[in-house]
C-alpha cells in the first residue's frame, strides 16, 4: 500500500465552483462529484467568477467607444495581454499576445498566417492532439516525429528529420505535454535542435501551462519556445478564450485570417491598411470578459505558487500509478516510471476483458467519478500505445462511419487538477477494483448505444439520465 503524503493545496479547495456537489446514481442514492476530466476542462475558480461578475456592471466596448465604461474596458483588455505575457515569460518588446477562443483557433491562426511555400515541410510529431496535426496538413508536407513502445518522443528521429530536410523545415510543432500519456516533452532540448537547423517551434501548452511553471525565454536564447498556445478553460476560467503568443514581426506580415471591425487603421474603396498586432488577429467585438476571467484565474494560480501546483500533482499521479497497480487485470498505458519520463498528471488504462466505454459509464453511474475515454482527440497515438494494425484501424474507421459504435479501440483516461485528492483516488479505486470482479455483471446490466458507442444502465429505457434527474 502506497502511504499517502500531506496534501499542501487542501486550504484551495473552497476556491473550486461546485466542488462538492452531490449528484444521482443509478442506485437512486447520491455521490460527492469526483471529476478526473480536468484534462478536458477544468471548473471555474470562485474567485474568477467574482471579478467576472464584479466587473459586469462596468463591462462595454473595446478599442470603440470614448465613455467612461468603455475607456476603462479597453484599459483591462490591453492590460491582459501584457499580464498574459508575463505569465510565461514573453518579451512583450518583441512578441505579441493574440487572444482567441482556444488552443485549437489559436494553432489554425499560426497555421493560416505563416507564409508557407511548396517546399517548406512542418514536423509535428505522432504524439499529438488533432489541433496540432490537422492544420498544418493543410499547409505543408508535414513529417511526424515517431515514439516509442511506452509513447515517449525519439528525439533522435526529430534530429534526423531535421538534418535531412535541411532548410525546408518551417516550423517543428509539439505538444509541451500529452493528453493522453502526461508525458511532457523537452521542449527547451527540441528548440535548440530546431533553431539549430534555421526552424521555428510551437508548442502546444494546453496541457503544461496548467499544471507547472512554464517560461518561454528571452528570443535570444537558443532555447526560446517561437510559439506557444493554451486555453483559458484548462486554467479554471472557462469563458471562451485561448492564447496565441509570438514574434511581432510574423504578425505584421499580410492579411490576417479573419478581416473586419478592429483589424484596419484605414480602408478605402481601392485600399486596406491593416491594424498592427495584436489587433490585426483579433477581428470584431473581442472577448473582454474571457480575458478578464483569463488574467483572474492566472492571479490565483500565481497565489499559490506553479512550483506547488506541479509538486502536488506530481504527488497525486504517483500515488494514483502505485495504486491502479492493486487493479487486477489493468493496463497502464504511456512510462510509469516518473524518475525516467517527465509527466503530467494524465493516466490512461484499459481493464482486460471490458471495453473502455462501459468501463466510464460504470464509474459515472455509480460512483459519480468523471473521466473520459475513447481516442482524445488523437488517434494515431492511441492506435500506437494499442498495438493496433493497418486492417484494425481501417474496421474501427468504418464502424465509426457506419454509426456502429460497438467494440471500438480506445482507452479511460484520468486527469488531474491543483484540488484534486488522494481520497479522489481512493475511490476510483475501490470501484475499479469492484468492476474488475464484476465484468459479467456489468456486461449484462449495461445497454450499448450503438449510434453514440456509450453504455447506459438498462434500467434506463430512454436518455441516459433521464430516469434519476
Amino acid at each position: 500500500m502506497i502511504l499517502r503524503k500531506k496534501q499542501p493545496l487542501r486550504s484551495f479547495q473552497k476556491e473550486i465552483i461546485g466542488l462538492n456537489k452531490k449528484v444521482p446514481l443509478v442506485s437512486g442514492k447520491y455521490a460527492r462529484y469526483i471529476n478526473l476530466d480536468n484534462a478536458a476542462s477544468t471548473p471555474a475558480l470562485k474567485s474568477v467568477v467574482g471579478e467576472v461578475m464584479d466587473f459586469l456592471e462596468w463591462y462595454s466596448s473595446v478599442h470603440r467607444g470614448t465613455g467612461y465604461k468603455s475607456v476603462l474596458s479597453t484599459k483591462v483588455y490591453d492590460e491582459a495581454h501584457e499580464t498574459v505575457a508575463q505569465f510565461v515569460g514573453a518579451d512583450m518588446s518583441n512578441n505579441t499576445v493574440i487572444f482567441v477562443k482556444n488552443t485549437t483557433e489559436a494553432i489554425n491562426k499560426l497555421a493560416n498566417r505563416l507564409d508557407f511555400n511548396k517546399r517548406d515541410i512542418v514536423i509535428t510529431t505522432q504524439m499529438e492532439h488533432h489541433s496540432n496535426d490537422l492544420p498544418w496538413r493543410k499547409k505543408a508536407k508535414t513529417l511526424y516525429i515517431g515514439v516509442d513502445n511506452r509513447g515517449s518522443l525519439l528525439l533522435d528521429d526529430l534530429e534526423d528529420k531535421l538534418k535531412n530536410c535541411g532548410n525546408r523545415v518551417r516550423i517543428v510543432a509539439v505538444s509541451g505535454a500529452s493528453n493522453v500519456t502526461g508525458h511532457v516533452n523537452n521542449i527547451y532540448k527540441i528548440a535548440e535542435m530546431a533553431h539549430h537547423h534555421g526552424a521555428e517551434l510551437l508548442v502546444d501548452a494546453a496541457q503544461l501551462v496548467p499544471h507547472r511553471p512554464v517560461d518561454i525565454l528571452p528570443n535570444d536564447d537558443p532555447r526560446h519556445i517561437d510559439y506557444i498556445a493554451f486555453s483559458a478553460h484548462k486554467m479554471y476560467a472557462p469563458f471562451g478564450t485561448g492564447v496565441l503568443i509570438g514574434p511581432t514581426a510574423t504578425f505584421a506580415r499580410g492579411a490576417p485570417d479573419y478581416a473586419g471591425g478592429g483589424t484596419i487603421e484605414t480602408v478605402s474603396l481601392e485600399d486596406i491598411q491593416w491594424a498592427p498586432p495584436p489587433e490585426r488577429d483579433e477581428a470584431g467585438t473581442p472577448n473582454l470578459i474571457g480575458a478578464l476571467a483569463l488574467v483572474a484565474a492566472i492571479k490565483v494560480l500565481q497565489k499559490i505558487g506553479m512550483e506547488r501546483i506541479y509538486k502536488h500533482e506530481k504527488r497525486l499521479t504517483s500515488y494514483a500509478l502505485g495504486r491502479l497497480k492493486e487493479v487486477n487485470n489493468i493496463i497502464i498505458y504511456g512510462d510509469e516510471d516518473l524518475s525516467r519520463q517527465d509527466r503530467v498528471g494524465v493516466i490512461t488504462f484499459n481493464l482486460k476483458g471490458i471495453n473502455h466505454a462501459l468501463v466510464a459509464a460504470v464509474l459515472s453511474y455509480e460512483g459519480g467519478i468523471a473521466v473520459r475515454n475513447g481516442c482524445f482527440c488523437a488517434h494515431p497515438y492511441v492506435h500506437h500505445l494499442l498495438k493496433l494494425n493497418k486492417k484494425q484501424i481501417y474496421e474501427s474507421q468504418k464502424k465509426i462511419l457506419m454509426k456502429k459504435k460497438q467494440n471500438l479501440p480506445g482507452m479511460v483516461r484520468i486527469s488531474f487538477g491543483l484540488y484534486n485528492t488522494f481520497r479522489d483516488i481512493d475511490t476510483l479505486i475501490s470501484l475499479l477494483k469492484y468492476i474488475e470482479q464484476k465484468i459479467e455483471h456489468y456486461k449484462n446490466s449495461y445497454c450499448l448505444n450503438l449510434e453514440e458507442g456509450s453504455y447506459y444502465p438498462v434500467t434506463i429505457t430512454k436518455s441516459p439520465w433521464q430516469n434519476i434527474l
